[in-house]
């Protein structure tokens, strides 16, 4: 169950940071949003974690996607899209305790879930580059990719190396997130 409440939370946080990226014209209620959908305060916690910490180390964490997302401009990202890979960006640099493909499985559950189609794939794809960029998870990622048959059904392959992410298309989820994604 604690995988769940997790997961709930890493969506409240999603929501939160895309509402916060909008420009508006009063503030946005973010903590009176959090505490309506979570109720436990370890949700809670996390949820300020994720959103705090992916604002806080912005600026690293889009250097870091940049770089992973080969052609792309995070300006040019889904909204979507972007702040799933800042949430789980922040999670592989700066929480070790999280197994990266905790963290990659659950940014594509929410890609799925909010993004368009290509989401999943794109996220997948960046957050792949990303995570084998990370010299302290490389340890992490040899034993949780050895060489195993594409049938596996444990295993979720990522975005072959050659795809071009300028190839693909993902608009935002803005209806989606506009009725608070539920």
């Amino acid at each position: 169950m604690i995988i769940r409440r997790r997961s709930k939370a890493r969506e409240v946080a999603l929501q939160s940071l895309f509402q916060l990226e909008c420009p508006r014209r009063s503030p946005f209620p973010y903590e009176e949003f959090v505490k309506r959908r979570l109720l436990e305060d370890t949700q809670l916690a996390f949820c300020r974690q994720l959103v705090m910490g992916s604002r806080a180390h912005h600026r690293e964490i889009d250097d870091r996607i940049s770089h992973a997302a080969e052609n792309w401009r995070i300006s040019r990202m889904a909204g979507i899209d972007r702040n799933i890979l800042r949430m789980a960006a922040y999670e592989l640099l700066f929480q070790p305790a999280t197994a990266g493909r905790v963290v990659i499985d659950e940014a594509l559950e929410l890609a799925k879930k909010f993004g368009s189609l290509d989401s999943a794939k794109f996220v997948n794809g960046v957050l792949d580059r990303l995570w084998r960029g990370i010299p302290s998870r490389s340890g992490e990622f040899a034993k949780s990719s050895p060489e195993k048959s594409s049938t596996d059904p444990e295993i979720r392959p990522a975005v072959e190396e050659s795809t071009n992410p300028e190839e693909i298309v993902s608009p935002i989820a803005d209806a989606q997130m506009a009725k608070g994604g539920e």
